[in-house]
């Protein structure tokens, strides 16, 4: 034990705690910059759930001031984290000793500690995406926006469709050799990945951009890549595209745009079988069935701003013998199998409803890290006050 006092002594130095507070501020603004060139979702896993981030020099200087090239190695949020978290357990074991006395700062660190793993949890098992349901239909997947996924879907089975997905990471990755499965009907070779892009009617666009497309809906309309989506534009969230050509056995069955901008899938043809294919944002399937029974948008008299806005929907899980009807409103979610649906958004002509789905077995270490902190620093302060009052009587 006496060998390791030295480390916990060093662990627990007061220097140690500053010098991490000023590496985390220093991180807290260069991920705050970053967010003028990235999306929040990038940032928050780039700068603040990696062990290391390479910030650029750039980030600190407006490129109409000095242009500076490069980047520099910096701590991550999950290693400043886990420092911080061990500094604080050293300095209890070095310096803090069990007392009623010392209950209030026990407990405000404790909180402080509970506050740090409960960002752990959220970083590495927290999990949301949407569910966008019209009026009168009903859906059993959850989509995250964040990221998508090429679908090929095989419906000749009257009872199941079977479909195989490729993800985006594949696609954006895979523009030199083509993507080639025993579970794919053909190859797919990405001819342009577009990350961020809208797509243009037939009116808007050119005929050269019409002609990228072989076959499919992109031979009525084209694709085009925009800026993708950062945390201080508004911007909506990031949207793909791109342009994939097939083939089966060496022969080229043309090339397709597919974008989740695109209201149906498009039909491949191999030999006698038919096929679907679609760029979606990624889809999570689920054991139960929520359906849009009503959907309720009331806003304020004389104005467009939402006051309130409701869905009505019906839950069914044959596997839990679940079926029942909810409400979900704006401050009213419904909690089940872990997850909890928040109403979030609808479609523009109130044709549907969007509910946010989050699950996050750390949900609750916030709530309870505050309450915590608050105890202890009631505890220390009062405990400081009665010693005062006393001292004062005498």
């Amino acid at each position: 034990m006496n060998a390791f006092k030295p480390l916990l002594r060093s662990l627990s130095s007061l220097r140690l705690t500053v010098v991490l507070f000023a590496l985390s501020i220093v991180l807290i603004l260069a991920g705050t910059l970053a967010q003028t060139e990235q999306g929040v979702w990038m940032v928050v896993e780039r700068y603040f759930r990696s062990l290391f981030v390479l910030i650029p020099f750039q980030l600190f200087v407006p490129t109409k001031v000095l242009r500076i090239p490069g980047v520099f190695p910096f701590p991550g949020g999950l290693t400043l984290g886990i420092l911080l978290f061990v500094n604080l357990l050293a300095a209890h074991a070095v310096r803090f000793t069990l007392s009623w006395k010392r209950a209030g700062m026990i407990a405000t660190h404790a909180g402080v500690l509970l506050l740090l793993v409960g960002e752990f949890v959220t970083g590495a098992f927290a999990k949301e995406g949407n569910m966008t349901i019209a009026e009168g239909q009903s859906t059993n997947y959850i989509e995250d926006t964040r990221t998508s996924e090429l679908a090929i879907i095989d419906r000749s089975d009257p009872a199941d469709d079977f479909v195989v997905v490729v993800p985006a990471h594949l696609l954006a990755e895979s523009a030199q050799a083509p993507i080639a499965s025993g579970m794919m009907p053909f190859a797919v070779r990405v001819v342009e990945w577009m990350p961020n892009a809208r797509v243009l009617g037939p009116m808007q666009a050119s005929k050269q951009q019409l002609a990228r497309a072989t076959v499919g809906t992109g031979t009525q309309v084209a694709a085009v890549a925009v800026d993708v989506a950062t945390g201080v534009d508004g911007a909506d969230i990031d949207t793909p595209a791109a342009y994939i050509e097939l083939s089966h056995d060496g022969t080229s069955l043309g090339t397709y745009m597919v974008s989740p901008r695109l209201n149906a899938p498009q039909t491949v043809v191999v030999g006698a079988k038919r096929y679907d294919i679609a760029l979606r944002f990624e889809r999570n399937y689920r054991s139960y069935t929520v359906s849009l029974l009503d959907f309720k948008h009331d806003r304020f008299v004389g104005t467009e701003t939402a006051r309130n806005f409701s869905s009505l929907v019906r839950l069914s899980d044959p596997t839990e013998r679940v079926d029942r009807e909810v409400l979900i409103s704006m401050n009213n979610p419904l909690r089940y199998a872990g997850e909890t649906f928040y109403q979030a958004s609808f479609a523009p002509d109130d044709s549907g409803t969007v509910l946010q789905v989050v699950r996050n077995p750390g949900w609750m270490l916030p709530y309870l890290s505050c309450a915590l902190v608050s105890l202890g620093l009631l505890l220390h302060f009062g405990a400081r006050l009665s010693s005062s009052v006393r001292r004062k009587i005498a």
